[in-house]
């Protein structure tokens, strides 16, 4: 990425197929939500994932994209901190992050 910087010796990951990593997260924000939208807090999180343009599945229990490296970091940091922002007065973010040389659907094709 232009003007950022690296750390020395390190590519982006670019793997066959276009695909660069998997990732999944889940927010544990603390209140989940507001007395109006119990969980306000985590919508707005998943809202950023969505808004992203990358890849994405929202799960029960956490939300999966894919895509390059780069954007998935940056994606998963501005989902964390758009839990804060909605109003939580702390969270944690539960992060997997798969440098595969796969897909989502390779990964679950067959269980659908």
């Amino acid at each position: 990425m232009d003007g950022e910087a690296r750390r020395p010796g390190r590519e982006p990951c670019r793997l066959a197929g276009g695909q660069g990593v998997i990732a999944e997260i889940q927010v544990a924000p603390s209140p989940p939500g507001t007395a109006e939208n119990p969980h306000a807090h985590v919508e707005a999180a998943i809202a950023v994932l969505q808004a992203s343009g990358l890849r994405y599945e929202v799960g029960a229990l956490g939300t999966t994209v894919e895509g390059d490296d780069d954007l998935v970091w940056a994606t998963l940091r501005a989902g964390h901190e758009a839990m804060l922002a909605a109003g939580a007065t702390g969270g944690i973010s539960h992060i997997k992050v798969a440098s595969v040389n796969r897909s989502m659907d390779s990964l679950t094709a067959k269980f659908r």
